[in-house]
């Protein structure tokens, strides 16, 4: 995988010298390039997906195997993206404190470090739980490096839609760790997140629609009107939420999981719905908008963590 990105620019007033970086700064700027919060979010949905898919606790060392890897696979993504990026975080205001651009991590050493994240990840998955799941982790990799990064971010106001794919991959390499395949109730969970990433990243753009008009990247909230975004974010959330209860007769759910599904869904609903109503009236504020985006990881969180203590309470709803 080759990436060709422009040149970089000279460190202007305000970076930092790299020969006189410390231990601690570096590190903290290695630790910044994976992009821990993204990191955090993914891992919300591996360990649940595990306890699912095991119908109880998975062993200790294929959990290990399984988060440390995949936190790796998506650090190694996070670390790629600021390294492709960097030409355009330097200009938006909310990355503008990145260590590429601040000049604590130089592009070589980012791009050395992506690509050691990357193999150690695979090689963690392959040998910690099967190769599958480190087959898996490449996919996972690719569609955020290339497919996002790359080719769709800077092209398409859909590229959070296909490119927002990697971010389902998760929930295959918890489900494929646990079975070493990838079954139907798998299939529903990418769905879920697939289309839970529309409703909770264009919100966010609404947000930053400044930043990215600035550097000419079309995410749909910063180069459309308030109300065709809104109107997208409630189509994309009752697909969600719909998606969501094919749980239970596809993967055995049963009520802890029916029921938060049903009321974190219809709590999203109501948000992503007054979105709507306030962009019908042009009321819509970056207030507004910010809501829907917390609403959105509040609700994955729920979903998720009823989806990791399902299998100890009660039987299926249906089977």
């Amino acid at each position: 995988m080759t990436l060709h990105v422009s040149a970089t620019h000279a460190p202007t007033a305000g970076t930092a010298s790299n020969g006189s970086v410390g231990f601690s700064a570096k590190a903290k700027g290695y630790l910044a390039l994976t992009k821990p919060r993204v990191v955090e979010l993914l891992l919300v949905t591996t360990l649940p997906t595990m306890f699912f898919a095991q119908r109880g606790v998975p062993g200790v060392w294929l959990m290990v195997a399984t988060m440390v890897g995949g936190a790796l696979a998506a650090g190694a993504s996070g670390a790629f993206n600021c390294y492709i990026d960097r030409d355009i975080d330097k200009i938006m205001h909310r990355t503008s404190k990145r260590p590429l651009v601040t000049g604590v991590i130089t592009p070589r050493e980012a791009l050395v470090f992506s690509w050691v994240l990357a193999v150690l990840s695979v090689v963690i998955l392959w040998f910690g739980a099967n190769p599958l799941t480190g087959l898996l982790g490449v996919g996972a990799i690719f569609l955020y490096v290339v497919v996002y990064s790359l080719i769709l971010k800077r092209r398409t106001t859909q590229n959070i839609v296909w490119g927002g794919a990697a971010g389902c991959m998760p929930v295959l390499i918890a489900w494929a760790a646990v079975t070493n395949t990838v079954d139907w109730p798998a299939v529903v969970l990418f769905m879920i997140i697939f289309l839970w990433t529309p409703p909770h990243y264009w919100p966010l753009s609404m947000r930053y629609s400044d930043d990215y008009n600035a550097v000419n990247v079309p995410m749909l909230g910063a180069v459309a009107g308030s109300r065709t975004v809104a109107v997208q974010v409630v189509l994309y959330t009752w697909a969600m939420v719909a998606c969501s209860l094919l749980m239970v007769p596809l993967g055995g759910a049963g009520v802890v999981y029916t029921v938060t599904a049903v009321a974190a869904g219809a709590w999203f609903l109501f948000e992503a719905h007054t979105l709507y109503n306030n962009s019908t009236k042009d009321l819509v504020t970056k207030k507004n908008a910010m809501k829907v985006f917390h609403v959105s990881i509040t609700y994955l969180t729920l979903v998720f963590l009823s989806l990791a203590i399902d299998p100890f309470v009660g039987a299926p709803l249906i089977g």
